[in-house]
Order: structure tokens, then sequence, then C-alpha cells
């Protein structure tokens, strides 16, 4: 059962606040103390660090690009891949240098990965100058935990079984001016075999309408020009709500918001996906007509083993629907490779999805096994040369297809987001999710601009700005 925290319950946070900010006063009389926060994984949890941040900026920290400067070090963790894990271990274990140059530094763990008791259990045996580890479920208790660990010799480790809980009126530090995140929902209901997610993230919930909309109405006041809606499945957001307000109806609302801004989301579960939503799409000229929707595989013998529910055939038809009501619309995906027991033909028939739909690009990954999933169970014969052969194959049809889709923009003049500078050059992302690089002043971020698409390659293109919106 979901639990709503209470205002009560968050009240109860605020001596812990004043006894943290009391405790740096004393130490630091003529400065403020420092955080490092470093997010694995998922905008999901970049979420989740802007509140931790959030609280932290409350009881009067700053933050720091390094942690060697750092009171307090926190690593927000992702437990999706095994590679991600081992991301985390090792560069935690490069911390044990600076705990032992500077004793009274904090250091904290949290995510999804810790909410694994046999890596909470690692954790307590074998990094013992970690001083805090906390899961998915008490994020709003980051103040106490905080105050709790900084008064304790041994690690303090908080990981409660929980069906999820949602905290309404916990603050944020924003990384972003201009792009912002926007959780409508968390947890997972499908389980997917080989997803660690709703073991680690509880069961699905959405958050009411109501407080989505004020936060909305907050970040278009603020300046933000692109609002990303997130949760696990935003398809099921409302399901078994008394509201009676599904995704589709959600994004009228939003929609609905007096502003310049564009709406995207993430991450879409084909299942949910409805005729519905493509309609709403259509109508509403600030969501983007851009659509991240997983398949994983192609072939439905791997789908049904995957326990996705839905057909090869059912995903191509909502393809089409959406082409049919969204012309300009583009496609990107996730797809699992190797998956434990696929063959050669029916990797074939992932091949044959990825050319028939012509997406913009593809997240592409390795099986990985993730312990407490029944897939971790399942035989897997394939050696990990050939799964490696197969992603390459993946990897270069898909450059092919891109090169192909992105070329036939040059000469174009297209509405673009300047949104991030990088190795000299300006990003600006179309409508379409897709990246121009262009040459322009860095005072320009957060600007919509109109730019002349010069150049294609197969991820990226070129281009020169025509004009900048005021």
């Amino acid at each position: 059962m979901t639990t709503n925290i209470t205002p009560d319950e968050l009240a109860f946070q605020r001596p812990f606040q004043e006894n943290i900010r009391a405790f740096y006063a004393q130490k630091y009389p003529d400065k403020m103390p420092l955080a490092f926060v470093r997010t694995f994984g998922c905008q999901q949890n970049v979420a989740d660090s802007e509140h931790i941040k959030g609280m932290l900026a409350e009881i009067g920290f700053g933050f720091t690009d390094t942690p060697d400067e750092a009171d307090v070090i926190l690593f927000n963790t992702c437990a999706v891949r095994e590679h991600a894990s081992d991301r985390v271990f090792g560069n935690v274990g490069a911390l044990k240098h600076i705990k032992k140059r500077r004793p009274d530094t904090l250091i904290a763990v949290c995510g999804c990965m810790v909410q694994q008791e046999h890596v909470a259990k690692k954790f307590r045996e074998s990094y013992p100058f970690v001083g805090l580890v906390f899961g998915t479920h008490v994020i709003h208790r980051f103040p106490e935990l905080l105050w709790n660990a900084l008064n304790r010799r041994k690690q303090l480790s908080v990981t409660p079984e929980s069906d999820g809980v949602i905290a309404e009126g916990l603050p944020v530090h924003r990384d972003g001016t201009f792009k912002a995140w926007l959780p409508i929902m968390y947890g997972c209901n499908n389980f997917c075999t080989y997803c660690i997610v709703p073991y680690v993230r509880g069961r699905e919930r959405s958050r009411q309408p109501e407080e989505i909309l004020a936060e909305a109405r907050e970040l278009v006041a603020a300046g933000y020009k692109e609002i990303t809606l997130l949760g696990q499945n935003v398809n099921s957001y409302g399901k078994g709500e008394s509201h009676g307000v599904n995704f589709a109806e959600l994004l009228r609302r939003i929609n609905a918001i007096e502003g310049d801004f564009t709406i995207r989301f993430m991450t879409s579960h084909p299942k949910d996906a409805t005729h519905e939503l493509f309609d709403t799409i259509a109508t509403c000229e600030k969501v983007s007509h851009h659509f991240h929707l997983p398949f994983q595989s192609g072939n439905n013998r791997i789908l049904k083993e995957m326990n996705r529910r839905y057909t090869r055939e059912q995903y191509l038809d909502l393809v089409n629907y959406a082409r049919s009501v969204i012309p300009d619309i583009s496609f990107t995906s996730d797809v699992i490779v190797g998956f434990p027991g696929e063959t050669r033909e029916e990797f074939e028939d992932t091949l044959t999805l990825v050319k028939s739909v012509g997406f913009t690009s593809l997240f592409t990954f390795i099986y990985s096994p993730r312990k407490g999933t029944p897939a971790a169970e399942m035989p897997d014969p394939i050696s990990s040369e050939t799964k490696t052969a197969w992603l390459q194959e993946l990897t270069a049809l898909q450059e092919d297809i891109s090169a192909e889709r992105l070329s036939v923009l040059v000469g174009t003049t297209q509405r673009a987001l300047l949104e991030n500078a990088c190795d000299g050059y300006i990003e600006a992302r179309l409508a379409d999710n897709s990246v121009v690089r262009v040459s322009g002043d860095e005072k320009l971020l957060g600007r919509y601009a109109a730019v002349r698409i010069i150049d294609a390659r197969s991820w990226i293109m070129t281009g020169e700005i025509v004009s900048v919106e005021e």
C-alpha cells in the first residue's frame, strides 16, 4: 500500500535540520559546509538527487564539483545494469583515501542499488568507511538520517521494504535553469523478468494531478523552457486513483498552462500506449512529437519470456497508428541483446523490426543479469562474444538508419532549444529529439532559435543559427 507522507512527518525533520546547521556553524564559523552529490542512472534518480540537494541547501550547504573538498559526499546509485553497480563500487572505493585524510567527511550511498539487501550487506561488510546507506523509500527522512550518521561511529544503514511513498513538499535544488524534471509517478507494476526496478522502487503510485500542475506552473513562471514528465511507465499514470485523470488528460491540462515551453515525457510501456494518447499528442501544440517507446526485442517468444505483455505486431500497429495521426513523430527505443536463450533467428527479428520502424536512435544493451529477477535464473548458453557481435551489428544498422533520417533535414531550418555547451559548440535539440551542433555564445543557452541544418552524420548534425527568439 502506498504511504503518503504527511506534513507533520515532514515537520518532524526540522529539528534535525537545525541540529545539522548548528553543528557545521560551530565547525565553520566563517564559511558554509560543502556537499558533493553524484548521480548514477536514470532521470528519476536525477530528480531524487535534486530533492536531496534541496534539503542540503535548506540546511545551509553549498555544493562543490569535487569530492576532495566536500564535508558530505553522496552517491545516488542505479541498479539496472551490472556495469552501473560496478562503477559505484569502484568510485566509492576510491573515496577511502579522502576518509583517511579527512576523517570528519561523511560518505553516503543511497538509491536503487542499496535497496537490494545483498548490496546493502556488501556495504556494511566491505565499506565500513561509508557512514550512511539509505534506500529509495526514506529520502524524505534525509535530515534525520544525516544527523544520526554524523553522531555515530558505525555505518547507519536504512533500507526498509515498502510498496513506496509519495512525499509532497520536499525542497528542490534543480541542476538546470531552463530544463526541468517533473516526476508524475513512482514505482512499477510490470515485473519484466529482467528488471529489478519494481523490487527497489516499489509499486506504481501516482501524484495527485493538482500537485503536478502546481509544480508545472511554478516551472513555467520561473522561465523553464522544457519540462520532462517522469515515471517508470508514464502511460500508467492515474490507474487505480479516484481522481480519474489518465496520462492523456494530464498532458492536456499541462499543455493548457500559458507560456512558451515544451513538454516531453519518459518512459512509456507499449502495452499501455493508447490511441487516445497519440490523438492527444497530435492536438497539444506544446507536447513534443518525440516518443521514447522501448520495444526490447522484436521476437514474440523473447517478449513473452521478458513478460512484456505485447507482441511484435501490436508494437508495429502502435507505431503505424501514431504516424497516421502525427506524421512527423520520431521514435527512439531501448533494446536488449542476448536475453537468456535468444537465438540468432530471434535476434534477426529485432533487426527487421528496427528496419521497419526507422528509429531516430536506439539505446542498446547486452543483457545484464540482476540478482532476484526471474531472468537471472534462466539458462543462458549464448557466449558473451556472440552477444557483443550482435550488439555491434545492431549498432551499425541503427547508425545507417540514423544517418539516412537525419540527411533529410539537411538544408531545412528547424526550431531548436539551445541547451548545452560542448567542445566549443552549442548543442541544440530539435522537436524530434535529434541534436545539431552550432557555433554561438554560451549566453544564448536556454533560448529557442531557428537553426539551418548544414550537414548530418549518424548521430549528430551541424548547422548555423539563423535567428534567436526573444
